[in-house]
């Protein structure tokens, strides 16, 4: 927000998986924090789009998309967004909006962005970009904000095979690529896992 130069407030679009991010900009927004609209933007992963547009809360599995962290069927956040409205969906409607994306548009808006902009933008960035652009072509008198929420050089296949574009990896991270990588395997087993957490 302090690089918003506008006087008036934004639309804020967010990258929305489990919403967290978005629940912290509502609950900042509620503080005082002046935003016009948020709008949560989704990959398929469409349980909270659904519910904004009928009022009806189904959880669904999770779907694998090429935005990754965002693959949440039943955002356990949601409930914290619900509670900060008093349970009442005109009042999260008058507040917040959702669009949902697929993979091949999420393609589609790097491609764009990156043409038209210059930007590489991750996957995740193009379903917040996306979702701001669509909720602006329906209300062409606001402006808006789209966050990004992770690097490009997470997904190189992804950017690099759309953008024709080798991702540069920045200076604070080029440490990382000459580090070994430490696992451990081990069987899905609460009891396992806690036995080699308390051994640390």
């Amino acid at each position: 927000y302090q690089q918003w130069t506008r006087n008036e407030p934004p639309a804020i679009s967010v990258p929305s998986g489990n919403f967290g991010n978005i629940c912290a900009g509502m609950a900042a927004y509620i503080s005082g924090l002046p935003v016009k609209h948020f709008i949560a933007a989704c990959n398929v992963n469409d349980t909270v789009t659904q519910y904004l547009q009928t009022e009806n809360y189904e959880q669904k599995p999770a779907v694998a998309t090429i935005s990754n962290a965002m693959d949440v069927g039943d955002p356990s956040n949601f409930v914290r967004i619900m509670e900060l409205f008093h349970q009442q969906f005109t009042e999260i409607k008058n507040v917040l909006s959702s669009y949902s994306v697929n993979d091949e548009i999420t393609r589609q808006t790097i491609k764009t962005v990156f043409e038209k902009f210059h930007y590489i933008s991750d996957p995740h960035g193009a379903v917040g970009y996306y979702g701001l652009n669509k909720y602006l072509n329906e209300h062409p008198d606001y402006k808006g904000i789209f966050l990004e929420t992770a690097h490009p050089v997470k997904f190189p296949d992804t950017v690099e095979e759309v953008t024709h574009t080798k991702i540069p990896f920045p200076e604070n991270v080029q440490y990382l690529l000459h580090k070994e990588k430490q696992s451990v395997l081990m069987e899905a087993d609460f009891e396992r896992l806690k036995e080699w957490l308390m051994s640390k």
